[in-house]
């Protein structure tokens, strides 16, 4: 059986995918960078490292494979591209704790999608593992609620529609590679953030770390999270992507000693709780 058809190849390259993306909180704390200039480099040696994949895995065929993704793949780099757009901006008017909740929503909106496009339902574990991980969410973040957010609130939900409805897009066309969307995606990004950063402000020890965190953290996060796409539906993905959430205050406890707080710590427990039940029905796919 091919590595990309096993029943558990799904599950690990969305889970590859969330540890990798959990790191943005560890390379942000160690940036000391204006957010649009980090944004322009993490943008850039993304998709110049999922270019280089393409490359090396088309063998000569890298036109071919950028062709190939049509509307389809053009439709779902912008659902990435506005969705990356709208986070910041989500960012800048709530709080994160706001957008965290907002966006462990993903996998009901990604099954009312799916539902309603594909006429495709999930089995009740998957929707039973989507609210417990919700329901961790809410606790890690203390069930915080804000005044005078709405435009904020409004944006983080726009976003985790748009990564939704990316998901849908790849599994409803997994016979066509969405990787060179993905490239295109992460370079829109840095060129639409380029009129307002200073690229050029940065010193090589910063580049160094821009360069890790666009590779490591966005690159390869988004990459994988393509690849995982293909394999599983549009709300199992969202669901297993959603470790991110509890994972990203152990880098940070392990760079700076950081101890996360009881809820953070009971919230995370129940949201790996709910991704391991997932992972048990692998073998459904």
């Amino acid at each position: 059986m091919p590595p990309e058809r096993h029943p558990i190849a799904g599950p690990l390259l969305i889970l590859g995918s969330a540890l990798a993306f959990s790191t943005a909180g560890l390379f942000t704390r160690l940036l000391h960078t204006d957010v649009w200039t980090m944004l322009f480099w993490r943008g850039l040696f993304g998709g110049l490292f999922i270019a280089g994949f393409i490359a090396w895995r088309e063998r000569g065929a890298t036109a071919t494979a950028f062709r190939a993704i049509g509307r389809p793949g053009l439709l779902a780099g912008a659902c990435s591209t506005l969705a990356t757009i709208c986070f910041i901006n989500a960012l800048r008017l709530t709080t994160v704790a706001d957008v965290t909740i907002i966006y462990a929503t993903a996998p009901f909106i990604a099954a009312a999608i799916a539902w309603l496009w594909l006429r495709q339902r999930e089995g009740w574990l998957t929707l039973l593992a989507s609210l417990l991980a919700l329901i961790g969410v809410v606790i890690m973040v203390d069930a915080a609620v804000s005044a005078g957010h709405l435009a904020g609130n409004l944006l983080a939900l726009v976003m985790t529609g748009l990564m939704a409805l990316m998901m849908v897009l790849v599994r409803r066309h997994r016979g066509i590679s969405m990787l060179p969307a993905s490239c295109l995606s992460a370079l829109a990004c840095a060129a639409l953030v380029w009129p307002v950063a200073q690229p050029m402000a940065v010193t090589p020890a910063e580049l160094l770390l821009l360069a890790l965190f666009g590779i490591t953290q966005f690159g390869l996060g988004l990459l994988l999270l393509t690849l995982g796409s293909r394999l599983l539906s549009a709300t199992r993905a969202s669901l297993i992507a959603n470790l991110e959430l509890p994972v990203a205050p152990f880098w940070v406890w392990l760079a700076f000693g950081e101890f996360p707080a009881l809820p953070t710590l009971i919230g995370g427990a129940i949201v790996l709780l709910a991704v391991a039940l997932e992972m048990a029905a692998a073998p459904r796919e």
